[in-house]
């Protein structure tokens, strides 16, 4: 296959590839401007009335994560398509995120031939190992260039990637794969050329998909865990609870992952410690426990509502990220077992798990053993749900008194919660936002979808993925801190392309309000220059950085101003509003709420649970 191949020879490769991954569901590409990848987006332009959304962005690192919420909300990876060189480097982000996620993502970047590799030659770098640590799989094109592979070979090549984008279902989890396609001058095909291939694919069905196999590279492998069976046995005769993290299923697996929770709860009694993103608060017929954060002590010499013992404990999906959680479950002696949607990856950061299941909650509740009860929850269970009820009550009658007047950062979590509409999707940014709901959020809300990217817990690219979000999921509102919003303020350039609408809740508190809440100002050294070292506030009007970008947007006054606000903006195609906050007082208040939470919660723990 030697040779130069001609112009409309890479765009016929480039064609019969993007062809290949429509045919196996991909349905939206993300194209940043380049000359390498040009034959890329000419094919990805040749396909869109055969159905490819195509959207366009200057940025690949915006482009990378709008594409990560659009695989978040659908379960479907979405494709980025760059140029090579540092484009590439800016894809990593994204990548490191979809990873730790389980988010699918197509990672689709043009490079040179090999013999301008390592001579010299401009941009040509060792992009193909930028983003192997983060990859599920690494697919690389022929040496010499994409068109001189066949039409099986492309086919073969689409058809893995997809398969590795969306994991195998036998403990290797949906990701990001990278294909990284390099491509020989003549890269422009004229015109004449152009059309008339345009016709012919208009004229003609598509092939239909090849088989064959392509020698690639493999990405990082899945750790080992242990699968359903007798190791990750539990007995719902004796009492126990359930953790419930971030969910990190497909979509389609939710309503059989709560279905399953649901008689798991009416059969054992056990209470669901239910993280902000595991998407399970206010759900009817599930009883949870969302103040736990609260209500259990800062350090192991407490015990909070539920002293440690002799308890089981199902864990699903990730760790939250609560530290008094982890090590409340560090003190209990029962068995731990951890059920993930399809993740095979070790998910147990703490040591406690006995066992694994990786192939959802339905199909570890279906294998457990027969329970030797009456196939009831035992008293015991009963007992020790009653002690987290009462303590969730005491405190969120607590939070009710206390934030009633406030218009601070955990104030506005509660209202908020409140106010937005059943069934609107939320996305959380990190840092305090995320914190903030996890703690403050009022859990009698009406129930909706949440989205976070705390698999990183970075601050990358959170207005990008929002937009991304609200593309596909027809809307959503941004809860974010400042300097995350300015952060990825390239994200307003989706403006013009957005289907969905957005509603973005800013929160100015003057910097990263999150080390505040670290013991960094206690430090002599670092107090001195708090502002300048950690906070670092911008002198940057969001209102008016949003305005340059054609995005309407008020700032309130107070809290009381909330409701009304997002009666304007929630219609809005895109739309900002920005909420003023003190980080110190609101440091200084979450302290406050936090110790009167564990010391209201605290007189509960009267004692061991009995035996059943």
């Amino acid at each position: 296959m030697a040779g130069s191949p001609t112009s409309l020879a890479n765009v016929r490769a480039a064609l019969t590839l993007l062809g290949a991954l429509r045919r196996g569901g991909l349905t939206h590409g993300v194209l940043c401007p380049g000359s390498r990848s040009a034959p890329l987006a000419v094919a990805a332009a040749l396909l869109e009335p055969g159905g490819l959304r195509l959207h366009t962005a200057i940025d690949e690192r915006s482009a990378a994560f709008f594409a990560l919420g659009l695989g978040r909300a659908s379960g479907q990876p979405a494709a980025v398509i760059t140029t090579s060189g540092t484009a590439v480097a800016n894809l990593l982000p994204a990548a490191v995120e979809a990873d730790f996620g389980s988010v699918p993502l197509l990672l689709l970047t043009a490079d040179r031939p090999a013999r301008l590799k390592g001579c010299g030659a401009n941009q040509s770098v060792n992009q193909e190992v930028f983003l192997a640590g983060s990859c599920r799989w690494l697919g690389e094109g022929d040496p010499e260039g994409l068109a001189a592979m066949s039409p099986a070979e492309l086919d073969a090549l689409a058809g893995q990637a997809l398969a590795a984008a969306r994991g195998d279902g036998a403990g290797r989890s949906a990701g990001p794969v990278h294909l990284n396609l390099p491509f020989d001058e003549p890269l422009h095909a004229d015109g004449a050329d152009l059309s008339r291939l345009a016709a012919a694919l208009a004229g003609e069905p598509p092939p239909p998909p090849a088989s064959g196999a392509l020698a690639t590279r493999a990405g990082r492998p899945a750790c080992p865990v242990s699968q359903a069976g007798a190791s990750t046995a539990l007995d719902p005769d004796r009492p126990g609870v359930v953790v419930a993290g971030p969910w990190r299923g497909a979509p389609a697996a939710w309503p059989a992952h709560v279905e399953a929770l649901r008689r798991w709860q009416r059969r054992s009694g056990w209470p669901v410690l239910a993280d902000a993103l595991s998407g399970l608060r206010g759900l009817p017929d599930l009883e949870t426990v969302t103040a736990y954060d609260l209500m259990l002590p800062e350090h192991s010499g407490g015990d909070g509502p539920a002293p440690g013992g002799d308890r089981q404990v199902l864990r699903l999906g990730p760790l939250p990220a609560s530290r008094r959680l982890q090590r409340w479950l560090a003190a209990q002696g029962g068995a731990q077992v951890l059920v993930s949607e399809g993740d095979g990856r070790r998910l147990d950061p703490l040591g406690l798990v006995r066992g694994q299941a990786s192939a959802g909650l339905a199909v570890w509740l279906a294998e457990q053993p027969p329970a030797s009860g009456a196939g009831e929850a035992s008293g015991a269970s009963l007992s020790l749900a009653g002690r987290w009820r009462r303590a969730e009550a005491g405190v969120q009658a607590l939070l009710d008194k206390e934030l009633a007047g406030e218009n601070g950062e955990p104030a506005l979590a509660r209202r908020l919660s409140r106010l937005l509409p059943a069934g609107l999707p939320v996305l959380l940014a990190n840092s305090s936002p995320v914190r903030d709901w996890e703690s403050f959020a009022d859990p009698t809300a009406p129930p909706r979808p949440m989205h976070g990217f705390r698999g990183a817990s970075g601050i990358d690219g959170t207005l990008s993925s929002a937009c991304g979000l609200a593309e596909a999921l027809g809307a959503l509102v941004l809860v974010s801190g400042d300097l995350a919003l300015l952060h990825d303020a390239n994200g307003w350039l989706w403006r013009p392309q957005l289907g969905g609408r957005l509603t973005v809740v800013l929160i100015d508190n003057g910097g990263g309000g999150i080390f505040e809440q670290l013991p960094i100002r206690t430090q002599p050294a670092a107090a001195m220059d708090f502002e300048r070292l950690f906070a670092m506030p911008q002198p940057v009007d969001p209102l008016a950085l949003a305005a340059v970008h054609g995005v309407p947007g008020r700032r309130l006054q107070n809290l009381k101003d909330l409701e009304g606000a997002l009666a304007w903006a929630l219609p809005q195609p895109l739309a900002l509003l920005v909420v003023p906050t003190d980080r110190r007082r609101d440091a200084a208040l979450r302290q406050r709420l936090r110790t009167m939470a564990a010391d209201l919660a605290d007189p509960l723990a009267t004692g061991p649970i009995p035996s059943p």
